[in-house]
């Protein structure tokens, strides 16, 4: 009995020992932790924070690397506070605490957490409850933008960092070609992100129009897109508008002119140089034939063809220009920049009439940056341009006009900026097709093929 008791004492104080010994060099093995976490856990999956908080925060500082799920459900127990906040100090205080539970996080589980996410959601904290200076507000989008840019998403982080850049610029405290450098790479970004929803629209579309149900993940996919597409379409505006008369010609060219002597064999300079001034139209300025001339010398590629075409195109060498722009297609890796260049050829071959032509390299453009509305409105007004030509009888050719309006609301589909825009284009072409009448005194007709140039069948709609 002695023998027994004493083993009973002995077995105890080893177990507590090792219960300790848990506490202290393993806390993620400590019964007591595991225990109130799982009741943490369990309270923030059904979202009752209120019960949730006091085990959870017990975890978190008892045992900060016991999982990253106690700072997944911390953000939510205090992004859940935030929206239920009434004052601007209660929203502060509650900020204040999000940043530090995600500064925490990082900390303990690093592999776990991106920084490009984690940076942008404490630089727009701040700048949402004035948290901090401009410069410390900027300074924690500028981590996540230059230490993570592929895990910095989302339109209004995006607005928001080079609005405080631009803010810093006006103060003195950033130079112009700082806001002109974001710009230009937030720009690339945005566009990306636009051609990326745009071709989810497109293909979803398309099949649903071809009669193919949608299911109910693809529906959801569909509408996050046009969000998301809309979203981004506001960001791209809104910086164009901040960066304004910044970029226009009377600035830019005095800002290139000074710079020039002392960067012309900098190719970094004369790409960004060339690229603004092509882009806000300065080309007829003679610093414009300087930097192409000096951007040739030192690294000829797709760009500076491109530069080459827009000179040939000044002095009226049309054919010498399109010769230039398909060799910068060509060349081109960037499907935006490629994109574009097949958008100039195809105004060039609409302008001279050649619509057949045109219509195929919109559609290289299209391929290429599928969020490119515009193009499908120049190939909608060609369509539309052309109904007299390539209808066959008078029912025929005002059918052309559905055709035109179904690619006018395609481009409203792949670029919101165009909606309204497009919108009013397809009206005012359906006013020109076929009415209820003339379908009904059409009996049997539920397509109609387009001839000459176009080659397409539209479908009669149901009015």
């Amino acid at each position: 009995m002695k023998t027994k008791f004493l083993f009973i004492i002995a077995s105890g104080f080893i177990l507590g020992t090792t219960s300790i010994r848990a506490q202290v060099g393993d806390c993620t093995k400590d019964n007591a932790i595991i225990t109130t976490a799982s009741i943490a856990y369990e309270h923030a999956k059904v979202k009752n924070y209120e019960a949730a908080e006091e085990p959870l925060w017990k975890v978190r500082k008892e045992c900060p690397g016991y999982s990253v799920a106690t700072y997944q459900y911390g953000q939510k127990l205090l992004d859940n506070k935030l929206d239920k906040a009434t004052t601007d100090a209660e929203k502060t205080k509650i900020a204040n605490e999000l940043i530090v539970l995600l500064k925490e996080r990082y900390a303990n589980f690093p592999s776990k957490t991106k920084k490009g996410d984690m940076y942008s959601d404490i630089g727009q904290m701040m700048y949402d409850y004035k948290i901090g200076t401009t410069e410390s507000q900027f300074a924690e989008f500028d981590k996540a933008y230059t230490e993570d840019k592929a895990n910095f998403k989302g339109a209004k982080k995006l607005y928001t960092y080079f609005y405080l850049l631009v803010e810093l610029q006006d103060a003195g405290k950033k130079d112009l070609q700082d806001v002109f450098d974001l710009y230009d790479d937030i720009t690339e970004k945005i566009e990306e992100e636009e051609s990326d929803k745009a071709k989810t629209i497109a293909e979803l579309t398309e099949k649903e129009e071809s009669g193919t149900a949608l299911s109910a993940k693809e529906k959801k996919k569909l509408k996050n897109a046009g969000i998301n597409i809309n979203a981004y379409s506001k960001v791209k505006a809104g910086i164009n508008q901040k960066i304004g008369a910044r970029a226009d010609c009377e600035n830019l060219i005095p800002l290139y002119t000074g710079q020039f002597e002392a960067k012309k064999t900098d190719v970094n300079w004369l790409k960004g140089a060339a690229s603004r001034m092509s882009a806000k139209d300065c080309t007829d300025d003679p610093l414009f034939i300087k930097l192409v001339e000096a951007l040739n010398k030192a690294e000829p590629s797709a760009k500076t063809t491109y530069y080459l075409g827009l000179l040939a195109m000044k002095k009226n060498q049309n054919s010498k220009a399109r010769e230039y722009f398909n060799k910068s297609a060509q060349l081109e890796t960037k499907p935006s920049d490629k994109a574009k260049v097949y958008y100039k050829i195809a105004e060039m071959l609409k302008k001279q009439g050649s619509y057949s032509n045109a219509r195929s390299y919109y559609k290289k453009a299209l391929a290429n940056k599928p969020s490119m509305g515009t193009a499908y409105l120049r190939i909608a007004s060609m369509i539309a341009a052309s109904a007299n030509d390539c209808g066959a009888d008078v029912f025929s050719k005002r059918a052309v006009y559905w055709l035109a309006a179904n690619y006018a609301n395609k481009a409203g589909s792949v670029d919101p900026s165009l909606k309204k825009t497009a919108s009013g284009t397809a009206s005012n072409y359906n006013a020109k097709a076929p009415s209820k009448t003339d379908i009904f005194n059409n009996p049997g007709i539920t397509s109609v093929k387009i001839g000459c140039w176009i080659g397409e069948t539209v479908k009669v709609p149901k009015l």
